[in-house]
């Protein structure tokens, strides 16, 4: 592999430099806030943080059903009237659930700063979930659902995760399309009233921040204390499928989809900036391996990728590509070949040397502005990590060798144990 990148340049000595620090403010009932004052604009970035994802959920659809509704009208607003004033206020909010949290973010003007924090109290904390704006809202999604069947792509990601955590797990389980009608308002108040308290709460503040900032979160959160003390059932444990070959049949597809992998460590375990330096190497930028061979060499695919990702009780590496029906078996086949040779040959220096550019580069861009900034902290702070993850990961960047490639190739590429999900 090594003689198609000679004429690279020679790797750069990028430095992090000294990544800015959140200060810890506490609100009086015990909420964190980190606070990153950065920035020239009279803009802020607000993130509120809840413990309220899917992997709490006892049904699918609940905890995002939740976290969609909340701005569907609340004790003191209309649905209409929260998002009139929000509009009016110039401010742009979103509210995602993810597999281990949820909450909403809002970017807002700085002079507007304690307007948008009451109608934020309103969603977050007074949401009513209506009948009507709920019934509307799942025939929204269920129609999303009937449109994405149709999609290769989603029913084989859709069957990886089912395979590799279990069809009993909520990072695994599946959305049916008789889940939608069992979503009904007191599902979605009592996930509400468990998950989204104080106790469960934190928030991200970035950008010019105001003086006042913290005067006026005490004021509006400060004083929301939990009512009653939800402890946490265990959840069903994650135990992938037996079968690791699974194809999902679609009659008419075009194509199909492929999904390789499995389980794997997070961001907790110390082998994961290596193993992240594997995958990049192995299909994560644009010159990889699966890249080079499958679509420029073989002409496959369009397009083909690897990446490593982290929840909270786990991780998972995905291989993912789309191919026509007849070279199916020949793109999988390549893809193990890939594998095997990182397991079995050093990866040349000139190689390494063009991932470390790449690698580095990309996380000089991951601290480009106050916003960036809030990002990469919470992504280490959800694993209880701080920045000197990123230190400690731009060093490895920097040092690792070919030998240490080949062991984690070797450790976490086991073909044995990957899963082989196909949907066409």
């Amino acid at each position: 592999m090594s003689n198609s990148y000679r004429n690279q340049p020679t790797v750069r000595n990028i430095d992090l430099g000294k990544i800015p620090e959140p200060r810890l403010f506490i609100l009086r009932n015990g909420v964190p806030v980190y606070l990153i004052n950065a920035g020239t604009e009279d803009i802020v970035r607000m993130e509120f943080i809840f413990g309220a994802g899917n992997k709490l959920e006892d049904l699918p659809l609940v905890a995002s059903s939740t976290n969609m509704m909340l701005s569907e009208g609340s004790r003191n607003f209309t649905a209409t009237e929260l998002n009139r004033l929000l509009d009016y206020y110039g401010t742009f909010y979103n509210l995602a659930a993810e597999k281990d949290r949820a909450g909403i973010v809002v970017i807002l003007i700085n002079r507007h700063l304690e307007k948008i924090l009451e109608l934020v109290r309103e969603i977050l904390f007074r949401p009513l979930f209506p009948v009507k704006e709920l019934n509307a809202l799942m025939k929204k999604r269920l129609s999303w659902y009937r449109i994405n069947c149709d999609k290769v792509h989603v029913l084989a990601t859709d069957q990886f995760f089912e395979s590799i955590f279990g069809k009993r797990h909520p990072y695994g389980r599946k959305v049916h399309e008789d889940d939608f009608s069992k979503i009904h308002p007191s599902l979605l108040m009592d996930f509400h009233s468990k998950y989204y308290t104080s106790g469960n709460m934190a928030v991200i503040v970035s950008g010019k921040i105001p003086r006042q900032t913290t005067n006026l979160l005490n004021s509006f959160f400060g004083d929301i204390f939990n009512n009653n003390i939800y402890i946490e059932q265990a959840r069903n444990q994650l135990k992938g499928e037996a079968t690791k070959k699974v194809n999902v049949n679609k009659p008419g597809a075009l194509q199909s989809a492929i999904r390789i992998g499995s389980p794997t460590i997070n961001k907790r375990h110390p082998d994961y900036p290596g193993l992240k330096i594997l995958n990049m190497i192995l299909g994560g930028y644009f010159s990889s391996r699966l890249m080079k061979n499958i679509r420029e060499d073989k002409g496959y695919t369009y397009g083909i990728s690897s990446s490593v990702s982290s929840f909270d009780l786990s991780g998972f590496k995905m291989i993912s590509a789309e191919v026509s029906k007849k070279n199916t078996q020949k793109a999988i086949d390549e893809i193990y070949r890939e594998i095997r040779l990182l397991q079995t040959e050093p990866v040349g220096k000139d190689e390494l040397d063009v991932v470390r550019n790449y690698m580095l580069g990309e996380m000089v861009r991951m601290f480009d502005g106050p916003f960036a900034i809030a990002e990469s902290f919470k992504s280490v702070w959800e694993f209880d990590l701080d920045n000197s993850y990123y230190y400690r990961f731009a060093d490895k960047i920097k040092t690792i060798g070919p030998d240490e490639i080949t062991s984690l190739a070797q450790t976490y590429y086991n073909i044995d144990e990957l899963y082989e999900i196909t949907a066409g």
